[in-house]
């Protein structure tokens, strides 16, 4: 005799974290499977300057960039490092394509700051190629319908890239 129960189910609720990939001033994005979106992503410049709107705050790392590729419906998104010279990080945040609203000679471009505590020591911006736009529930959040594979988390200060 075989005991069924309605609404039951064996599948069990599984999250797991992509592997960061391999930092660069360009990469190509990739999804959580490692595979390519068809998007790259560049640092077309940065410099080390007060920002124009809170210029007592002090040096911050302004920085541009640009999302080859992308479309409206895709946003893709990826995380943008200040590092040392051992490409340990000094500060990150998240750009996405949808921030790239550049001028009209270039409008794939966009441009952002980073905070850092101390900007002397940044010799460069990089950015690391896992999408971060898709923001899939965990099963923590929701252990019928979250699960499966996320992004890495962004780097914190201090990680070596």
């Amino acid at each position: 005799m075989v005991l069924a129960l309605s609404g039951c189910s064996s599948w069990v609720c599984a999250d797991t974290t992509a592997e960061r990939g391999e930092a660069g001033v360009r990469v190509r994005v990739v999804d959580t499977d490692g595979q390519p979106l068809g998007v790259t992503a560049a640092i077309v410049d940065w410099s080390v300057e007060p920002h124009p709107q809170v210029p007592s705050e002090g040096d911050r790392v302004h920085f541009r960039f640009r999302f080859d590729g992308a479309d409206a419906y895709s946003d893709p998104a990826v995380d943008a490092c200040a590092v040392d010279r051992e490409r340990v990080t000094l500060g990150c945040q998240t750009v996405s394509s949808s921030q790239a609203f550049g001028p009209a000679d270039d409008p794939l471009t966009g441009d952002d700051w980073l905070v850092v505590e101390h900007p002397e020591r940044v010799d460069g911006v990089l950015l690391i190629p896992n999408d971060q736009s898709y923001a899939r529930r965990t099963c923590e959040e929701d252990s019928k319908d979250g699960g499966g594979t996320h992004p890495p988390k962004p780097p914190s200060r201090g990680d070596q890239l």
